[in-house]
């Protein structure tokens, strides 16, 4: 029974659109994109939801709290959840934060971080193999309930695609373009409404089923 782990923030856990920064709301199983891609799959697959709302690639958020660095979940993760077969990686939303004041090339680098741990010799041999796919959010908007947070996100969202392909490629990584597919909600700019969720589940499904 294949197992997959799927490694992300909000939008992988399953935060709906926010009105305001006090909601800590999630989507039902059914309509969360992990779980329609593991229905997408087959009831012979174990679906393993590692999304933490506030996550980023590599860096530790002075609000939210050290444990906010992907590098710090992604070991604990691996190793708690030894062996999977596929792994996806959909992160470098909250990097786009205008606090981080990260360049689109930064934040790729945090996702090279994130695939020097996964690919690593030794992480490798612990799950007896696994492959990974690395998922490219959509670029965020800024407006709504949280739009001073991303100020200027926008505009680095919209250079990570081809950053993120290029560096896949050369890792020999699996990349799929989230925002050729779906789009964030109108209503705070960074997260998905629940159709955007299902259509994104049944699109990673298709990526994972071609690995």
């Amino acid at each position: 029974m294949p197992v997959i782990l799927t490694y992300g923030d909000s939008n992988t856990h399953g935060t709906p659109p926010m009105t305001n920064r006090i909601e800590h709301l999630r989507h039902p199983a059914g309509t969360r994109w992990p779980t329609v891609m593991q229905e997408k799959l087959g009831d012979d697959w174990t679906l393993i939801e590692e999304g933490l709302p506030g996550r980023t690639t590599i860096f530790a958020d002075p609000l939210m709290g050290a444990h906010m660095d992907g590098t710090l979940g992604l070991r604990i993760a691996l190793d708690s959840h030894k062996p999977i077969d596929v792994l996806t990686i959909m992160l470098g939303t909250n990097d786009t934060k205008a606090m981080f004041g990260a360049t689109p090339e930064a934040i790729t680098g945090g996702i090279a971080a994130l695939l020097g741990i996964a690919m690593s010799l030794e992480m490798q041999e612990k799950h007896g193999g696994f492959k990974v796919l690395i998922i490219c959010p959509p670029p965020v908007k800024v407006q709504g309930a949280i739009k001073d947070v991303f100020y200027g996100g926008d505009k680095k969202g919209a250079e990570l695609p081809a950053l993120y392909a290029d560096l896949s490629a050369h890792w020999g990584a699996a990349f799929m373009d989230a925002g050729q597919h779906i789009e964030v909600s109108e209503v705070d700019g960074v997260h998905f409404e629940a159709d955007a969720h299902v259509t994104l589940g049944k699109a990673v499904a298709k990526a994972v089923a071609d690995l």
